[in-house]
């Protein structure tokens, strides 16, 4: 019996069907671990300002829960690595980091105490 089906070719032009792991995987080992930190880090803060509202959607996408996660996510990630990238990088992301635990503390109803906001585990009591 004879299989009448038609026989598929291999996809070899490159397709955007499926992603090529391959080069991807290629693609992150030319990467500087610094740069995938940054990226991440600014990642995580423009996620954090979405969900602080900070955006021209304002209150559309605001969710203080979501925000507290993310922002203590990046206080974790900036603590663990502030010995693996230099002041060049850390310290605009410190900035951000204290804005946005700043705008969280104005834009909770009930603000958290000095020293228990989301991060502050990580970056000490933040201050305006």
């Amino acid at each position: 019996m004879s299989d009448t089906s038609p026989s598929v070719p291999a996809d070899t032009s490159g397709s955007t069907d499926s992603p090529d792991f391959d080069r991807m995987t290629r693609d992150i080992a030319d990467v500087p671990a610094v740069e995938v930190i940054v990226t991440v880090a600014v990642n995580l803060m423009s996620a954090a300002a979405v969900k602080l509202g900070l955006t021209e959607e304002g209150d559309k996408y605001k969710d203080l829960d979501e925000a507290r996660k993310l922002v203590h996510a990046l206080a974790g990630l900036l603590d663990a690595s502030a010995t693996e990238i230099s002041s060049f990088h850390a310290a605009p992301l410190r900035d951000g980091l204290k804005s946005l635990q700043l705008a969280f503390r104005e834009a909770s109803l009930v603000p958290d105490e000095p020293g228990q906001g989301p991060g502050e585990k990580y970056t000490g009591p933040v201050y305006g």
